[in-house]
């Protein structure tokens, strides 16, 4: 296998944060204003709107999988069969692991600055997981589009920006370490930048999760050939815009991965979970071509200017997937 063909997995590396952000609703997105189609529902005293009689206004992220069967009969369920939810308390109740049912999603990787992505880990993440360097003063950073076509908290769109790590309190032996962990299907990442276009998604994904996540408006766009994301900032002006080509994804082959996140409380202790996902469809290529970055000057775009990015060493078109995302535990309980 080539090193390049080792990065085929690597795009579900997203499920790290570096920073909390405060539950208060951002600029321009009022959480106590609702549309005609949503309903405003109390989440650990925070007022959210939730689309009214989606999934989450009926079931508050654990509907049965014969209401899933009913409401969508093409989606196939046999893995969500094999899992069990529990519930949880995670500063609301709710039920883990959290089922995506069907999704869609284009990844970019790119090498950037080394000194750039450590100063972006928090020293007590840092110990225990650091950037996988590919080269000399270059690590690599995940640049992913998603959208969640039908899940538990209802459809949404969402952009990670990650940087590729180790696993915890291993030595850091650089693209060996990556090729140990595409091996054994149990990935490794940190997650720097989680926006989405869901209040929902954003308190449950602060309070629950930990992960660094607020609203902005985000375009998704299926045409004949590519998909297309449109980033804005928080008062609506254009920020930049991802396009990735359709890819034949007719040679995959099903499987199942694990990729993990270690982020810190709003008490400043250390939190472990992780999240499986089942490729239906993907492919990738590392043809430049596939994929376009266009930036602009928003601070998302000024953002990932700060990377240096250098060579897109793999694009990934994964149009469509499952995923089971769990609620974390501290460390010192879930630390191996």
């Amino acid at each position: 296998m080539s090193i390049i063909k080792t990065f085929i997995i690597v795009t579900h590396i997203c499920m790290y944060s570096g920073k909390n952000n405060a539950p208060a609703g951002p600029a321009g997105f009022i959480s106590d204003t609702i549309s005609r189609n949503q309903v405003m529902i109390d989440l650990a005293g925070h007022p959210v709107p939730v689309l009214k009689g989606g999934l989450y206004d009926r079931f508050r992220s654990n509907p049965p999988l014969s209401v899933i069967a009913a409401e969508r009969p093409d989606i196939d369920l046999s893995w969500f069969k094999t899992i069990q939810k529990q519930k949880k308390e995670a500063g609301f109740t709710t039920y883990s692991p959290n089922f995506y049912y069907s999704n869609s999603s284009i990844t970019a990787i790119y090498t950037a600055d080394m000194k750039r992505l450590k100063e972006l880990i928090p020293a007590a993440v840092r110990d225990l997981v650091k950037p996988i360097s590919i080269m000399p003063g270059r690590g690599l950073i995940a640049i992913t589009a998603y959208r969640y076509h039908y899940c538990d908290n209802d459809a949404y769109n969402e952009l990670s920006i990650s940087i590729i790590t180790g696993k915890p309190d291993k030595p850091n032996r650089g693209i060996f370490s990556l090729l140990g962990e595409l091996k054994e299907k149990n990935l490794w990442g940190y997650v720097v930048k989680l926006p989405l276009d869901s209040e929902l998604g954003r308190v449950r994904g602060v309070l629950g999760y930990n992960l660094p996540k607020w609203v902005i408006p985000i375009d998704y766009l299926d045409n004949k050939d590519h998909l297309t994301f449109h980033f804005y900032d928080e008062t609506g002006n254009p920020d930049f815009t991802i396009t990735g080509n359709k890819l034949d994804v007719s040679a995959t082959k099903v499987a199942i991965v694990r990729t993990n996140f270690i982020n810190q409380n709003t008490k400043g202790e250390l939190t472990h979970g992780y999240s499986d996902t089942r490729a239906l469809q993907k492919a990738g290529s590392k043809r430049k071509s596939n994929f376009k970055l266009q930036l602009g000057n928003g601070p998302l775009s000024t953002f990932i200017k700060s990377l240096n990015l250098g060579k897109m060493i793999r694009y990934e078109y994964q149009p469509e997937f499952q995923l089971a995302l769990y609620t974390p535990e501290l460390v010192k309980d879930k630390r191996k």
